[in-house]
This record gives structure tokens, C-alpha cells and sequence, in this order.
């Protein structure tokens, strides 16, 4: 794609990198079919070749609207289209870039700044968030699991270990669905590994950097890598995410510090270090968990496991090779509708989405549905009466 950006924006880091990625795209639209907002509009500007359209435009100088950065708040940011992508185009980083221009350019309505501000705060507080859970225990996922606890701490008091993981705790997911971190612990803890969690106050810098809050996005992100390092520096093997949306934020924290002289070697340090869960268990001995089962599962996988993290199958094939019976799911491919707070700020498109994405799930009448995130599984539980489970709490 040729592009004309001015040279003031070609001087800087960003206009750089949307150059590259704008120059790499060459109209295919391969990206359409990959498109869940697209399938469902039908509207060129609601799949990413329009959307890269819209994002030129700004960047090279043309005038913005508010209906311009709609088509961009559409964006589950998915990332299904690099997935799918012949030229290999970074289209979940031209739409950082995208999004801030944009906002700068026409900024939003005070109405969509209060909302975004609001949900900022809310889910960066763990606090207020587990005091707001506690006045509606409704909107938890399960209660905690005392056998599962007992065992934890059971576990943590008699394990002396030399092989040190640190679990990243996340914001929600305590308050939630306190389950997938003990049964993560206890699942380490059977093979050999001693856990450190992370406080829950440390969020992965996602929530800041998809609302409009690059800044603070940015000092979570370097406060996480001044506090991971040193887990590091004493030796420990890994940091794991079981919340695959936590994972993919992580896993960028290079590229978002790429040109921070301070950062950028420690991000990559960070990055190199970080795992899901099931890209780190997929060498390990796990004959202990194997069993003979007849439980009929299915395994819906997140965006943000297969496409951001780029782990299509890992977790499909673990759950197989350790005896359980997975349904197939058409359109595998396509996003749940969830996407972090899109199924808060795009309730119609992201409940559609669901909807779909649960007929598909439940063609064969499974026992259970099994996600590996946290806003997947919330946002599916919401949308059907088959239990939905982290497929970590199957082991």
C-alpha cells in the first residue's frame, strides 16, 4: 500500500511502525472472511482492510469524525485477520496507533470519556472490584472449591522446591473464579514447582491501554516489569498466565517499550520468560493426570490464545492426549463476542457474537465447555446453562 505520511509523523516511533505495517498490507481482503464484525455488518469499514483505510486517512492528515473512530471502537481486536493474513501485517499494533490519532484528532464525546474513565478505575481496583462482587455474588462464576483449597495449602506447606513459577494472579479473575489459580498452583505444585502469585493490585496494563489510557498503561506496565525481574534475578524458571488475555498484553510489553532506553532490554527479558499455562505444561510429564474418561468437553479458543498468542491447538491436544473427548467446533476461529470491555461498551454486536458462538460450542451436547480466559468463560457462562469451565481445573 502506498502511503503519503507527513515527515513531522515519520520522525516519530509510531509513524514509523504504521508506515511498515501500512506498506505490507496490499488489499488481498483475505481479512473479510476472518472478520466476526464484518460477518456480521457486512460493511467494508467494519473489517480491518477498511479499518487500515480509515487509519491511513488520519495518519496521513485527512479529517476525522467520531463515525470513523466508531468503526475502530467495532474492533473486538481479535487479531483473527493477521492470522489469516498472506503478507504477514501487524494489524492489532496499527490499530494502537489508529485509535490514538484518532482520539487526538476528534476527540470523544464527554459521555464515552466518563464511561471508559469509570470502567478504568473500576477493574484497576481490586478493592472497589471485590467489594462491588461481594454486594452482588451473583456475578461470580463459582464459589471457591474447599477440597481444591486444602490441597493447595497443603501443598505449599510441604513443598520445598528449588524450581520457582511465578503465576500472575490477574485483576478479576480472584474475585471471580478463584478456582483457575488454585488449581493452577496445585497442578504446578504435583509437578515439582514451588508458585509465587503476584498481588492482585497488579493489573497487566490491558484494561488502560484498550480504554484510552496509554499513559497509565504504560507506568503499570514498567511497575510489572520492576517487580517480575527481580522473581527473575533470584532464579525463577517462568512466569505463567493462565488467563490467555493477560498473556498476549505481557507478551507485547516488548514492542510497547521498544524504544524505552531504560525498558526495553527488561521488557524482552520479561517476554522471553512468559508462558501460558499450556505452552509451558506441553513438554512436561503430565501421565499423572491422565485418565479414562467418557466426559464429553469442548474447548472454545480465545482470540487471545490462538491468534495473539499465536497457540492454535495446544490446548486441544494436551486435553486429548490426557483422555478426554472433544467435540469439534465450526468456525473455531471466530470471536465469543467478549474482548475485554467490548461486551460492556458494544453489548449488541458482542451478545450476538456469543449467542453464535454458543450454538456452535453446544452442536454436540457436550457436559462441559472449557475456555482458557477469564472474560471468555464469564462472558459464556452468562449465555447458556452448560457449565463453563479453564480447562486447568479439568486436571
Amino acid at each position: 500500500m502506498k502511503t503519503e505520511l507527513s515527515k513531522d509523523l515519520l520522525a516519530t516511533p509510531d509513524g514509523q511502525t504504521a508506515d511498515k505495517i501500512l506498506r505490507a498490507c496490499v488489499h488481498c481482503g483475505f481479512c473479510l472472511s476472518a472478520c466476526p464484525t464484518y460477518g456480521l455488518l457486512g460493511d467494508e469499514l467494519d473489517s480491518p482492510r477498511g479499518r487500515i483505510y480509515l487509519i491511513k486517512q488520519a495518519l496521513e492528515d485527512n479529517k476525522v469524525s467520531n463515525n470513523s473512530l466508531k468503526h475502530l471502537d467495532r474492533c473486538l481486536t481479535c487479531r483473527s485477520c493477521e492470522t489469516t493474513c498472506p503478507s504477514g501485517v501487524e494489524y492489532g499494533h496499527l490499530l494502537d496507533i489508529g485509535r490514538k490519532v484518532m482520539e487526538e484528532k476528534s476527540p470523544r464525546p464527554w459521555h464515552q470519556r466518563i464511561i471508559r474513565y469509570t470502567l478504568r478505575t473500576l477493574l484497576n481496583s481490586p478493592k472497589t472490584f471485590n467489594f462491588l462482587t461481594a454486594l452482588a455474588p451473583w456475578t461470580r462464576h463459582h464459589r471457591i472449591n474447599q477440597n481444591l483449597l486444602r490441597q493447595t495449602e497443603s501443598q505449599a506447606n510441604v513443598l520445598h522446591s528449588s524450581k520457582n513459577i511465578l503465576l500472575i494472579s490477574g485483576c478479576v479473575q480472584p474475585a471471580l473464579a478463584p478456582n483457575i489459580n488454585l488449581a493452577t498452583k496445585n497442578v504446578l505444585y504435583r509437578l515439582g514447582y514451588h508458585v509465587t502469585e503476584t498481588p492482585q493490585s497488579q493489573c497487566c496494563g490491558s484494561v488502560n491501554h484498550h480504554l484510552s489510557g496509554e499513559e497509565d498503561a504504560l507506568r503499570q506496565i514498567k511497575s510489572n516489569i520492576d517487580a517480575w525481574i527481580e522473581h527473575l534475578d533470584q532464579g525463577f524458571e517462568a512466569i505463567i498466565s493462565n488467563a490467555s488475555g493477560c498473556g498476549v498484553m505481557i507478551k507485547d510489553y516488548a514492542h510497547l517499550l521498544k524504544n524505552d532506553l531504560d525498558y526495553a532490554d527488561k521488557a524482552k527479558r520479561i517476554v522471553d520468560h512468559t508462558y501460558d499455562i499450556s505452552e509451558f505444561l506441553v513438554d512436561k510429564d503430565l501421565s499423572q493426570f491422565k485418565r479414562d474418561t467418557n466426559q464429553h468437553i469442548v474447548f472454545q479458543s480465545p482470540c487471545t490464545l490462538q491468534h495473539g498468542q499465536k497457540l492454535p491447538g495446544r490446548v486441544e491436544t494436551l486435553l486429548s492426549n490426557l483422555g478426554f473427548t472433544l467435540s469439534p467446533v465450526k468456525d473455531s476461529h471466530l470471536c465469543c463476542g467478549s474482548a475485554g470491555t467490548y461486551s460492556i461498551l458494544q453489548k449488541k454486536l458482542s451478545y450476538q457474537l456469543r449467542d453464535n458462538k454458543i450454538e456452535s460450542l453446544l452442536k454436540e451436547a457436550p457436559e462441559i465447555i472449557v475456555t482458557a480466559n477469564i472474560g471468555c468463560l464469564m462472558h459464556l457462562q452468562k449465555g447458556t446453562s452448560t457449565p463453563v469451565k479453564h480447562w486447568i481445573e479439568l486436571l
